[in-house]
């Protein structure tokens, strides 16, 4: 595959990011107080498949390996806002095993092996251990949110989730810089905004 169409692909999983990122910030501006909508997780679920497709296609296990961190975490919220379920049977099967057929695939085909992943000629090392700790801390927040989630027994994005997004952000955006990736730098710089002001509504909430 061309490589702009690569680009394309993973620029498209950044906006929808992005997207839901804007969508979920003006309704917790209107209201005073962070909101959670359910599109913020149909959004999320859709652009980890189409970046994890992007980290496949860019032999970046760093991307990858995010992703998988986060994607049954946003199926989980689908549940616990009972909207999974709505749904096509079909699609929800496909959902669930998709990682698993990618890497099966890959490895079947010899389009990539364990070397291949972790000693890419792009990617030093140390860049592919930085770039994986920055997105362990990154998506902690969606382990830290679920776990709250179960807790509180309704979906919901607490202070934690907002503090270990700005955090994880920083540490993907210095690895976009030395791996001059655009898609990571346009997607987490904006992103560091949002971060910011969520934090910011939720003290004004608690001080509220």
């Amino acid at each position: 595959m061309s490589n702009w169409l690569v680009y394309a692909l993973g620029f498209t999983a950044q906006l929808l990011f992005s997207g839901r990122m804007i969508l979920q910030w003006l309704l917790s501006e209107k209201n005073k107080r962070i909101i959670t909508p359910v599109i913020f997780w149909q959004l999320s679920l859709f652009a980890s498949f189409l970046l994890f497709v992007y980290g496949y296609l860019r032999d970046d296990f760093a991307i990858m390996f995010g992703q998988a961190l986060t994607y049954f975490i946003y199926i989980r919220n689908l549940q616990l806002q009972g909207e999974w379920l709505r749904f096509p049977r079909v699609l929800r099967l496909f959902l669930w095993i998709f990682p698993l057929l990618i890497v099966v695939y890959g490895f079947n085909n010899n389009e990539y092996n364990a070397t291949r992943l972790f000693r890419n000629e792009d990617i030093p090392f140390w860049l592919l251990l930085l770039g994986s700790v920055a997105q362990v801390i990154f998506n902690l927040r969606f382990l830290y949110q679920w776990i709250y989630s179960e807790r509180k027994k309704v979906s919901s994005l607490p202070i934690g989730f907002w503090l270990l997004s700005l955090l994880g952000s920083g540490l993907i955006l210095i690895y976009a810089v030395i791996r001059k990736d655009p898609v990571l730098l346009a997607g987490h710089g904006f992103g560091l905004i949002m971060y910011i002001r969520n934090i910011y509504i939720h003290k004004n909430e608690i001080k509220g």
